[in-house]
């Protein structure tokens, strides 16, 4: 979307002049004076290159051409290409600006669009204005962020440019509130603008002269004023926040690329603050939708702890209960804002953006939220979603990967981790407890349930799948912060235990024993009672995990061996 450094005709102080970004370069439509003096308290450094497309060689549209050349040579040291929309163009151009006392012709480059390769630029498209500089007047056709726009410059017929329009196309269009031969006069564009809109076009007026009279005349077409500098970021905000971008990118690159990290929160956490950067706001989060469960929790997030909410609840459940993005910049207005968090630590929110994100089957599995834009005035409900969408994008990629390797790592009927998690949390959490003489204290065992192979038989797989999923869920009960169940594999679990030495391994193994003994399971209309032996081992850094579960294992076969429903140990 182009912003607007100025957007009067020649009888008014700012003359109209048009701007976008496109990577590190800054693409400049006409540069009169008034612009360059906006210009000029730039930081115009921050650009790797500057175009100019020229329109016409009228002075309220290429005046302050010459000014900004000389100030990018003397000053800035960022080059410039000022770009003809036609040979003839140029060539009057190369007049005008060989004239100019100072401004050489080795500090800048003229060219004409013939010349002009860039992915922004579509096409000049030639119009008419007026008799002295028939022949030498265009607008242009560019894509900007993927959106086809088309820029009239001075005209006084659309007739040139409708063949470039279609649906979700910008238009950017001349209009006057008076009646002449050289522009569009607004009484007259009514209907147009008014078929426009209709069709699927976004109609943006500028170079106007009387904006009051203009807004009268247009108030119910569905055109609106092309957005003014001010309205939306400067320069500076732009170029400070595509180097927010390039270095959070970096770091990510490096810390999941070059690092190997294995830390798939870091991921969220870079991707979060990637958005946040994007869009210029306070804080931001990312959210991942538990389905099964019906929650919704924070993976990472800015300004305060892990959050966990029904999903049913907030802005956040929502945007995924509609399926589209959410904005509001009056939240305390919004009947689906939870004013607790708020409430609870004293921070005001003034705006929020909810962007769902989906996985490859388009199922919607979390969103972006974004909180308090920095503008002070609000979240756009068109430029900023379309801002965030390849973070957003990223993110859904992510969420979605790590839900596969999630549901690797859990065995589907239990819901335990399995063995393949088993294995991942050794080199993740529990990495540290496997350095020799680290100080580090944990313990493990190894369970079965007796005589499993009489329940399938007596009463079927189906109650022995039952059996089963009762004492995972018992097993998975008494785990505290520091432990974690896995099934090994058939009627066998593992407990890992942190910072427990032998005799807690044992306390814990027992207490389970006796909880399931007493247990009555209701087992595919069946009522069964199980009983549970295990095996006990410190776990000694100076082996294996393999060797370690194997010392647990020779203690289950002890407790089997001896009359089961037992704990044994070293």
């Amino acid at each position: 979307m182009l912003k607007f450094l100025g957007r009067g005709s020649a009888f008014t102080d700012e003359h109209n002049s048009a701007y976008f970004i496109a990577n590190d370069e800054l693409v400049l439509i006409d540069c009169p004076m008034s612009a360059f003096s906006r210009l000029n308290d730039k930081n115009l450094a921050l650009f790797d290159h500057i175009y100019v497309l020229v329109t016409h060689t009228h002075g309220d549209h290429v005046g302050g051409i010459g000014m900004l050349i000389d100030l990018l040579q003397f000053s800035v040291k960022t080059p410039i290409t000022v770009v003809a929309p036609s040979k003839e163009v140029e060539a009057d151009m190369f007049y005008l600006l060989t004239r100019i006392e100072g401004c050489n012709s080795s500090w800048y480059e003229l060219i004409s669009v013939e010349d002009l390769d860039k992915e922004w630029f579509v096409c000049s498209i030639p119009t008419v204005h007026t008799e002295e500089l028939a022949g030498k007047c265009f607008g242009y056709c560019l894509n900007i962020e993927g959106n086809r726009t088309v820029y009239t410059g001075d005209t006084n017929t659309v007739i040139p440019f409708e063949k470039y329009l279609e649906r979700g196309t910008y238009l950017y269009t001349e209009i006057s509130a008076y009646k002449s031969s050289v522009h569009l006069y607004c009484s007259d564009m009514v209907p147009k603008i008014k078929e426009y809109v209709s069709n699927g076009i976004k109609v943006f007026l500028m170079h106007m002269d009387d904006e009051k009279r203009i807004a009268q005349v247009m108030k119910d077409t569905g055109a609106e004023f092309a957005p003014l500098e001010q309205s939306g970021a400067t320069l500076e905000d732009n170029g400070r926040m595509l180097r927010g971008v390039f270095e959070i990118t970096d770091s990510l690159y490096k810390d999941m690329c070059m690092n190997n990290s294995r830390d798939h929160a870091l991921l969220f956490t870079y991707i979060t603050d990637l958005g946040k950067t994007i869009v210029d706001a306070d804080r931001a989060s990312f959210w991942r939708w538990d389905k099964r469960n019906g929650k919704i929790w924070t993976m990472s997030a800015t300004g305060v702890d892990r959050i966990v909410i029904p999903d049913n609840t907030g802005l956040v459940g929502k945007a995924l209960r509609l399926k589209k993005t959410v904005i509001t910049n009056d939240p305390y207005s919004d009947p689906d804002f939870n004013k607790e968090i708020d409430l609870e630590t004293g921070y005001t929110t003034k705006s929020v953006l909810v962007l769902p994100v989906a996985d490859i089957n388009g199922d919607f599995i979390g969103a972006l939220q974004l909180i308090n834009k920095n503008d002070n005035i609000g979240f756009d409900d068109e430029t900023d979603p379309k801002k965030l969408s390849l973070a957003a994008l990223v993110c859904g990629i992510a969420l979605e990967s790590e839900t596969f390797l999630e549901e690797s790592h859990h065995d589907r009927l239990t819901g335990l981790r399995n063995r393949m998690g088993f294995y991942f949390d050794f080199a993740g959490k529990h990495r540290d407890y496997l350095i020799p003489d680290s100080g580090k204290t944990m313990s493990v065992f190894i369970s079965d349930i007796d005589k499993f192979k009489s329940v399938n038989d007596t009463y079927g797989h189906n109650a022995g799948d039952d059996v089963l999923r009762f004492t995972a869920g018992l097993l998975e009960s008494f785990c505290g912060e520091n432990e974690s169940v896995y099934r090994w594999g058939g009627e066998e679990f593992v407990m890992v235990m942190r910072d427990t030495d032998l005799d807690g391994a044992v306390r814990k193994a027992e207490e389970i024993r006796l909880k399931l003994m007493n247990s009555v399971i209701e087992a595919d209309g069946n009522i069964i009672s199980c009983t549970m032996s295990f095996g006990c081992a410190l776990f000694d850094p100076s082996k294996t995990i393999e060797e370690n579960i194997s010392c647990a294992d020779e203690k289950l076969y002890t407790a089997k061996e001896t009359g089961r429903n037992r704990v044994c140990f070293e």
